[in-house]
């Protein structure tokens, strides 16, 4: 098949949609397909702008030059498919829909309690919505959310995909003796990185070898400043990483935050940190409950409690029997999201929207 593949957000700005896209296309490379990505900046279709949303910032390409940029783009490569990630938002894959000569698939990633934005303008959704063959979502929870702000619509779950073996056989970095505990999100309140610092200071009061490896930039980087000189000299900010250092960051850590407060649909960060075969401390929120069982796989905590989450931490730290018991059953957790499994549901899908013969 000749798949294009089509992000909403810049591919030169980090995130997990992009690491998703990426990662599809070379999965799907692999197996034989002609793929190429598009998207805002290098993908061709547009220049990014930040625009906020609920407390973070999408750096996406809301012009709608888009959509001759994107027929354009397909008349050179001429998919037999277009697989488009969140297509309602107003970027390149809403254009590339629009534009698509070629049957479309949808993925769609986010959750919010509540969208106002979706439900005003799901009227003038209805063109991009007529356009989709076949639609995803990453999580029951992603996909309750858009079947509620866009009624009648009902994708089936695929979940991201990861390659287990890459996080389950890199080998660590140096660093510093004694324990460490990694964090590797967006610096911000939604992601929860000020509780992590005030969980990490209750932390370093009891105990002198702990460390924390912070991957992530973001709004709320200056929370260290809170950390009196003890704890933030057990502080290694390790700033942005490319995606492919993640594994030899987590490898050999002894425990991976999650600390989200809402609007996740989807804890890949944890399923990475259970394929490296880190326990895993997670908040109690709607997005990992797709992927955690608490006590089972991860501890769970309320989300915003820093006194629930240096407690959790403090236990997965001292009890080597927990600690191995969630690294172990983490695993196989991780296994089930393994790209072996989900590239194959999405062959499957595609082949199923290419076999209709009013769609071919």
């Amino acid at each position: 098949m000749r798949v294009a593949l089509v992000c909403p957000y810049d591919l030169d700005a980090p995130g997990g949609v992009q690491v998703h896209v990426g990662d599809l296309a070379e999965q799907l490379s692999r197996r034989g397909h002609d793929v190429e990505v598009f998207g805002p900046g290098r993908g061709g279709l547009g220049a990014s702008v930040g625009i906020p949303y609920r407390g973070t910032v999408a750096p996406i390409a809301p012009w709608p030059t888009g959509v001759l940029l994107a027929r354009r783009s397909f008349e050179r490569f001429a998919p037999d498919l277009v697989h488009v990630h969140e297509p309602f938002t107003p970027s390149a894959s809403m254009w590339a829909t629009l534009a698509s000569p070629a049957p479309v698939v949808a993925t769609f990633h986010a959750w919010l309690d509540r969208s106002y934005l979706y439900e005003m303008a799901g009227p003038l959704l209805a063109p991009v919505r007529r356009r989709l063959a076949a639609t995803i979502a990453v999580s029951a929870a992603a996909a309750e959310f858009v079947g509620r702000a866009i009624p009648g619509l009902t994708p089936v779950v695929i979940p991201n995909g990861l390659s287990v073996r890459t996080f389950a056989e890199a080998a660590s970095r140096e660093w510093p003796p004694g324990r460490r505990i990694v964090w590797v999100h967006r610096l911000d309140r939604q992601k929860g990185f000020p509780v992590m610092i005030e969980a990490f200071a209750r932390l370093t009061e009891e105990r002198d070898d702990i460390w924390l490896s912070v991957v992530g930039d973001g709004a709320d980087r200056g929370a260290v400043d809170a950390l009196d000189s003890r704890a933030q000299s057990r502080l290694l900010m390790l700033g942005r990483l490319d995606h492919d250092l993640v594994p030899s960051v987590l490898a050999g850590a002894d425990g991976a935050v999650a600390a989200a407060t809402a609007q996740e649909s989807f804890g890949y960060s944890i399923v990475e940190a259970m394929a490296a075969g880190v326990p895993v401390v997670a908040t109690d929120i709607e997005g990992y409950r797709q992927v955690v069982t608490a006590e089972i796989d991860a501890v769970v905590v309320p989300p915003g409690d820093g006194v629930a989450l240096a407690r959790a931490l403090g236990r997965v730290l001292d009890d080597h029997d927990l600690a191995r018991r969630l690294a172990q059953a983490g695993r196989r957790t991780a296994a089930s999201f393994d790209w072996a499994v989900v590239a194959d549901r999405l062959e499957g899908l595609y082949r199923s929207v290419l076999s209709r013969p009013s769609l071919r």
